[in-house]
């Protein structure tokens, strides 16, 4: 009989019920592991994971872990592990990019500034670090392998392409780097971990490849559709710092191939003042209405389609069937 899950629609109930009992030890875990006597860091350490959040990568761990033995040693751990290295990722995104508000509530560089932001996100990646180390030297090297392509993908998003350089597999590579990289990891551990038959920890770590893009490419769609009392974030936010996103890079594309009154427009606000909230809120409702935003959506859709097909690989099943949900229900999220 199909249960529902956050995330995963309508999958097997047994599953279901296994996976949201472990999801709640889970949030504990995610408490306990960031505890600490400092005054500061005790509550700069939790203001983001007391905010909330979708919670996707310890999901994709536990589902991953389920192809093998779901209560394995060290599968809490990682769960826990990209879960702490995607909210320190948060803490250090934000101030890179001005951001005021996450999930709803005020960024911690707003509260506290720059340098205790920074720093809060060091501190979650050193506890994540911890945990790497408890669970094996294979976690470790993943685990730092990872963090390195998430230093990189921050670092050519800041730069940007090199002169020459095709604007949208330069885009394509960051968002692998600085999203997909984590899911990958989530999906290689979880079946790592569990003990999965031999070549599972490969194809998960692809799929996860391949749903980080799709994963990103739908955030793309809904930095612009949304709002900030159902996302948490400011509309077209990453737009006033200047982060090329796929719906502008399409415009841009547009812009200087087949000009038309729209895209010029839009291309000459992007390159404008933004520093209004009018400003930024006029661009946002142009972009609303230019077929780049719907391109972007079939683009998602195409690059899940693609996760999908990496899952049949996988033996059919009540798992396999979770992880085709969960990948339709990132791409197709409303927040």
């Amino acid at each position: 009989m199909p249960s529902t899950l956050p995330g995963v629609p309508d999958i097997d109930e047994d599953l279901a019920n296994r996976i949201l009992e472990r999801l709640g030890a889970i949030e504990h875990h995610l408490r306990d592991s960031v505890s600490i006597s400092d005054d500061m860091m005790r509550w700069t350490g939790r203001h983001l994971m007391d905010a909330g959040g979708k919670r996707v990568r310890p999901m994709l761990v536990l589902l991953a872990a389920s192809l093998g033995d779901l209560d394995a040693e060290g599968v809490q751990d990682a769960a826990v592990l990209v879960e702490l290295t995607h909210l320190a990722s948060l803490y250090h995104d934000d101030v890179m990019d001005s951001a005021p508000t996450r999930r709803g509530t005020d960024s911690a560089h707003a509260l506290w500034g720059n340098n205790v932001a920074i720093l809060t996100g060091d501190f979650l990646f050193a506890r994540a670090s911890g945990l790497s180390a408890r669970i094996g030297s294979a976690a470790v090297r993943l685990h730092s392998e990872t963090f390195e392509r998430l230093c990189l993908g921050q670092l050519h998003e800041t730069v940007g392409p090199k002169a020459g350089d095709d604007p949208f597999a330069h885009y394509i590579s960051v968002l692998s780097d600085k999203t997909a990289s984590l899911l990958a990891l989530a999906g290689g551990l979880g079946a790592m971990l569990s003990g999965a038959p031999e070549g599972t920890a490969e194809v998960m770590r692809r799929y996860g490849e391949k749903v980080g893009v799709a994963f990103q490419l739908a955030d793309d769609v809904l930095d612009l559709e949304s709002d900030a009392a159902t996302s948490g974030k400011t509309p077209g936010i990453d737009l006033r710092e200047g982060v090329p996103t796929m719906p502008t890079l399409l415009v841009r594309r547009r812009a200087a191939e087949h000009p038309d009154a729209r895209s010029v427009e839009i291309v000459e606000r992007l390159d404008g003042d933004l520093s209004s909230d009018s400003s930024l809120a006029e661009l946002v409702a142009l972009l609303r209405a230019d077929p780049a935003l719907e391109e972007t959506r079939q683009l998602a859709g195409r690059t899940a389609d693609e996760a999908i097909a990496i899952l049949a690989e996988l033996p059919a099943g009540d798992v396999r069937d979770a992880l085709e949900g969960f990948t339709t229900t990132l791409v197709r999220r409303s927040r």
